[in-house]
């Protein structure tokens, strides 16, 4: 049986609808216009059940788009974090000495982490550092016990966790050195030196405010703080 033809519209555009049409069914903005069309042929006073149907569905779907994209970038920024830390993991054991191992603290380290200041402060019942330290006074700092808890927990007397973010306001990044003028986020790795030692703390300053948030996740940072203090270790034992 034939298609009534249809008044005003060429032959061209009715064979081409008639040989593909899931080609018109899959676009939604023109089977939008196709049922507004027929509810206003309908009139005001038809309440077209399958139009309403079509719209929550439309919505929805739409809401399931924007998921799955989000859904796929934080999957791909997942993959660059942990690249990024692979490759800190990696200088932090490529060291064939402890001075060099103090050295990619001003360097090669910030620069694979993505931040713009890097600090080891280290507890310690000494007045003077070693020599080694002295060479590094602007990323390794010595600080009295007790001073890193008191830093991370901000007064509260829990023992501080072993990774903490959290954003900065100006004038709150002192320790972070002349960078601390740009640092707006920070992570605060606490360091378990072994026994007997008093504790470390691996300090990481971003201008991003959005780069350590407390809301975010701490796997990646608990993980290379756990690499780098076991680096710690053998350095000092």
């Amino acid at each position: 049986m034939t298609a009534p033809r249809i008044a005003g519209i060429t032959d061209h555009l009715r064979e081409t609808i008639l040989s593909d049409p899931d080609m018109v069914l899959s676009d939604h903005d023109v089977m939008r216009a196709l049922v507004q069309a027929n509810e206003r042929r309908m009139g005001d006073n038809v309440v077209d059940l399958r139009g309403i149907a079509m719209e929550r569905l439309e919505r929805r779907l739409d809401r399931l788009e924007e998921t799955h994209r989000s859904v796929i970038a934080a999957a791909w920024e997942n993959l660059a974090s942990t690249a990024q830390l692979h490759r800190a993991v990696l200088i932090a054991l490529d060291a064939a000495s402890f001075e060099g191992f103090l050295a990619t603290l001003a360097g090669r380290l910030p620069q694979a982490l993505g931040v713009e200041a890097l600090r080891l402060i280290l507890e310690t019942h000494r007045t003077a550092a070693e020599p080694a330290l002295q060479r590094y006074a602007g990323t390794v700092l010595p600080a009295e016990p007790g001073f890193i808890a008191d830093y991370v927990g901000r007064g509260r007397t829990e023992p501080p966790r072993a990774v903490t973010l959290r954003g900065l306001a100006p004038g709150e990044a002192g320790l972070h050195g002349p960078q601390g003028l740009r640092v707006r986020s920070e992570a605060c790795l606490v360091l378990d030196l072994g026994p007997g030692r008093l504790p470390g703390m691996l300090l990481l300053g971003s201008d991003d405010p959005q780069q350590f948030q407390s809301t975010h996740g701490t796997d990646l940072l608990g993980f290379f703080g756990a690499v780098f203090e076991r680096a710690m270790r053998r350095w000092l034992e």
